[in-house]
């Protein structure tokens, strides 16, 4: 008598293998028969007509935060995420002493877009060393599984304080405890370090992160921490500015540490062939002995931009800027004014205010042919005649009129803004990145850009957008979108109990009514710590998610289940 069993699903094994009808048989955490008539059990779920998948293992999220205080980690939970890796892009809240908790809360505030105020409400700070971090996060009951990664910014505050924050070149003194620390995040659990060498992370004062001046002996040291350790990935942000010199030191700090290197990966608007030479270069680095991989998202990482959310291309004028903190109701009508309309229409965006952005968000204030007046159905990959600009062409308006007065007519009225992955106007540059055998699907930031971005229905839309509903071009096999986002991912960073639907494995599974599997369109809610504010975006068609055998989401409720926990690298 077996626990549960699914009952003839078409099964997707995560392997990319093609795809077989079916049952899978559970008892208690593991999978125990895939495929073929299972016998008897004690609850019977039927799959006819359904995928059945194993959960997916979502490898770059920001929950660092969220996960000490919220149990669910909605909404990439709805989405059938059943691991999520957290500690990404070098920023996080541990390791750390007691005088710099604020430093962090507004650096990941800065660099991620999540509420100070949920932060400073939501975390507890029962933690000051990784592995105490770590602890904390496996008292905490939970729906899905955590994993984390060590962040670069708070290790380096942490070891040198306010020299680590000012950017000083660290000492062999400092290197050598950085060094130390990292072995010991890896052996407590850690499956891997992040760091972030990109202009396009900043303080909330302008500044560059800790870490982003950070000398090649630095890193060195850290990754012979996770070298002696033996496991752990090394990751970062990287504008590849040099790009020969940068390539030259991820390989052969991956030969010499034996760990692999991993760095993200998407086109720039301001140099479209970029993301092709540095395919090229991960490709060289690989032929040279480096185990080096581009991280790569699924469609453009693109802003949600509004009235409520944290920008627009009003953000940025002084009349706009100087409502933000009026009340609601007042601040709505007096953007419905005429009058304030056509004074925040005639002004220019500030200058100072702009210089304070990372490197593509102030196109947010300029780039019309850009934005996308969204709705439903969702389209992510719109055709040039739908941007604000051709629409403003052929209406005889401006874009900042055709713009502000979408964006009025209420608070969900969003532009979609495809900030990096659209350069050229389509999804075929990410269709090749996730094509090629060296990149690995990543960047949804589940948690993270809480009034901007809002990402973590990835796992959804890759089934939708590229199985299913793409017409501008090609699509891909479910087998491939299944393999990417379950089996690589989590062999990737050694998740070695899951990511297949093999006996033997851990029972994280997904049952999916892929014809009436839907995106919704973003929403806004305030209900982080305080009020905070965040986008979430929902999905129906899920018939079930399962973690370690037990049934977490039915039918796109919560069950109240609490079977997730703390997943410790190399336990």
């Amino acid at each position: 008598m077996h626990d549960i069993v699914i009952k003839g699903g078409t099964i997707l094994d995560g392997t990319g293998a093609p795809s077989v009808s079916g049952d899978v048989a559970l008892d208690g955490d593991r999978i125990v028969q895939v495929g073929g008539k299972a016998g008897p059990a004690r609850r019977e779920i039927d799959a006819g007509g359904m995928l059945v998948t194993p959960g997916w293992v979502d490898v770059h999220t920001h929950y660092d935060g969220q996960a000490t205080w919220d149990p669910v980690l909605a909404p990439s939970s709805w989405h059938g995420v059943t691991t999520i890796l957290f500690g990404n892009c070098g920023v996080g809240f541990a390791p750390v002493r007691k005088e710099h908790r604020s430093e962090l809360i507004d650096l990941m505030e800065a660099v991620e877009d999540i509420p100070n105020i949920a932060l400073s409400e939501g975390l507890q700070w029962d933690w000051e060393s990784f592995p105490d971090y770590l602890d904390a996060l496996e008292r905490l009951p939970r729906t899905i599984d955590v994993a984390a990664q060590i962040p670069h910014h708070p290790l380096r505050v942490f070891v040198m304080g306010d020299r680590g924050i000012n950017r000083q070149a660290a000492t062999p003194e400092d290197i050598a405890a950085m060094s130390r620390l990292a072995e010991e995040g890896i052996r407590a659990g850690a499956f891997g370090f992040t760091t972030s060498r990109t202009y396009s992370h900043k303080t909330l004062t302008g500044e560059l992160v800790p870490g982003h001046f950070a000398e090649e002996a630095e890193l060195f040291g850290i990754g012979r921490g996770l070298g002696a350790a033996g496991a752990g990935a090394f990751g970062m942000n990287s504008d590849f500015a040099d790009e020969e010199r940068e390539f030259a030191w991820i390989t052969t700090l991956s030969k010499e540490t034996g760990r692999p290197v991993w760095f993200l990966l998407t086109d720039r608007p301001t140099d479209p062939a970029r993301w092709q030479r540095i395919m090229t270069g991960v490709h060289k680095a690989r032929a040279n002995g480096g185990n080096v991989t581009a991280q790569v998202a699924g469609r453009p990482v693109g802003a949600i931009l509004g009235h409520e959310t944290s920008l627009n291309p009003f953000t940025f004028r002084p009349s706009y800027r100087a409502l933000a903190k009026l009340p609601a109701a007042e601040r709505w009508a007096r953007l419905r004014d005429p009058e304030m309309r056509a004074r925040i229409l005639a002004e220019a965006p500030s200058e100072v205010e702009l210089a304070k952005q990372g490197q593509f968000i102030r196109f947010v204030a300029t780039r019309w042919e850009g934005m996308f007046a969204m709705g439903m159905p969702l389209d992510y990959e719109p055709t040039p005649d739908k941007s604000i600009a051709a629409i403003a062409a052929r209406t005889n308006h401006t874009p900042d009129e055709v713009a502000y007065d979408y964006l009025t007519e209420g608070p969900d009225r969003f532009l979609f803004f495809p900030v990096v992955g659209y350069v050229h106007g389509d999804h075929e540059q990410v269709r090749s990145l996730l094509l090629d055998d060296a990149t690995l699907l990543g960047l949804g930031d589940g948690g993270a850009h809480c009034g901007q971005i809002v990402d973590a229905g990835l796992p959804s839309y890759m089934l939708t957008h590229w199985g299913r509903d793409r017409t501008r071009g090609p699509r891909m096999s479910l087998e491939h979108i299944v393999k990417m986002q379950t089996s690589e991912t989590a062999d990737f960073f050694g998740f070695r109990d899951r990511g297949r639907l093999r006996p033997g494995l851990r029972a994280d599974i997904n049952i999916i009514d892929y014809g009436n599997l839907r995106l919704h369109q973003p929403e806004l809610r305030n209900d982080l710590p305080a009020g905070g504010k965040r986008l979430v975006q929902r999905v129906d068609g899920y018939r079930a998610t399962l973690v370690g055998g037990i049934p977490v989401f039915e039918n796109g409720e919560e069950t109240g289940a609490r079977p997730g926990r703390l997943v410790r690298s190399g336990r």
